[in-house]
């Protein structure tokens, strides 16, 4: 993309209470930012849900020189962006209405072809939420995810250094722009998560540090994951919004049970409850309800001749040599082991590469 046409999207940006939705709509029917700029009033009225106080500012001179400056910054600290016509910009991200038109970007990320998961909660992550989420991630590195998350206090940025041990992607999605971060103790890892993934934002270096900020972020974090899970949640917070956000998107939710009483269970068991959300209680409930196909890091997953195997795990690989394909209810059925269990044990045998999934929730052994 040349400059003329990033000053005009930077432009379009910048102009306050026209939104992501409308501005997507101008730049497809007339074909570009520039060429909405040089149409007449009355032909941008002329489209549905434009209105004259969504247009209103759109002529003012101020819009161009704040982004000829913010275009400075960009090229002096070498700052990635995608636009969302373009074909690296998130694809998942592609299909929300009020995704950015420009995101901002900085690190090593490559989504292409990848599992994508957000992880969000308390800020005030507890020792027994910081054991689970370093677990499921454990659990999971072997699928290659992509995890996303906001780089914040607590949940956040546990799952975030989890990733980078695990040598996962992880990408922070920031509040703020390029320019600065939150929290500044968290400075350290940024070099971190740069080399393992990296950061987006669609805030300008400008934008002032807002608590409404971190509410407008969170549909970033929601929109490119095919899945969001809360850890633990106090009844009201971020990661509630961000969860209502995956709804709305049609995506899958998950959040941790825990005790009625405990204030951080509050939210997750309010979300299990109003059926908002699935119950995650290991990495298996979550490769079952999105039916990943397991395959081990950078190789195909092949049998393996001498697998040793726990009882539990024989029990159910004979099962399936045995009756072939079959669904994960009729298996825990025969074998004499609660759906939770048994979801775990498959899980367990196909890490080991002697079974597989099928599509309709199917399982065979290899």
């Amino acid at each position: 993309m040349d400059s003329s046409e990033l000053i005009n999207i930077l432009a379009l940006q910048h102009i306050p209470n026209l939104g992501d939705n409308t501005a997507k709509k101008l730049i497809r029917h007339f074909g570009s930012a520039e060429a909405i700029f040089k149409e007449k009033k009355h032909n941008l009225l002329k489209i549905n849900g434009i209105g004259e106080a969504r247009i209103q500012d759109l002529y003012k001179a101020d819009n161009f020189k704040a982004a000829e400056n913010e275009l400075k910054f960009i090229e002096k600290n070498n700052i990635g962006y995608s636009y969302f016509q373009d074909k690296d910009y998130p694809e998942k991200l592609k299909h929300c209405f009020d995704g950015p038109i420009l995101l901002f970007k900085r690190g090593n990320m490559d989504l292409q072809q990848k599992k994508i998961i957000s992880i969000v909660g308390t800020r005030r992550i507890s020792s027994h939420g910081m054991a689970f989420c370093e677990e499921l991630i454990e659990e999971l590195s072997p699928l290659d995810p992509v995890i996303v998350s906001g780089f914040a206090y607590g949940v956040d940025i546990t799952a975030q250094k989890a990733a980078v041990k695990h040598g996962l992607q992880t990408i922070g999605c920031l509040a703020h722009g390029l320019n600065q971060i939150y929290p500044k103790v968290h400075k350290r890892y940024m070099p971190q998560v740069e080399e393992n993934g990296g950061f987006f934002t669609d805030f300008w270096s400008t934008d002032n540090f807002d608590r409404n900020n971190f509410l407008k972020r969170n549909r970033i974090i929601a929109g490119l994951s095919e899945a969001t899970i809360v850890i633990e949640s106090a009844e009201k917070g971020g990661s509630l919004v961000t969860a209502d956000i995956a709804n709305s998107y049609n995506r899958e939710v998950f959040a941790v049970p825990g005790r009625p009483g405990d204030t951080y269970s509050k939210g997750c068991n309010n979300l299990i409850k109003s059926q908002n959300a699935h119950v995650l209680t290991s990495a298996a409930d979550l490769v079952y309800i999105l039916n990943w196909e397991i395959k081990k890091k950078n190789e195909a997953v092949q049998k393996q001749l001498f697998v040793e195997l726990e009882p539990d795990e024989e029990n159910i690989f004979e099962f399936l040599r045995n009756h072939g394909k079959s669904q994960l209810d009729t298996i825990a059925l025969n074998c004499n082991f609660p759906t939770y269990k048994a979801a775990s044990l498959l899980l367990n045998l196909e890490l080991k590469g002697i079974i597989r999934p099928l599509p309709g929730k199917l399982f065979e052994a290899i």
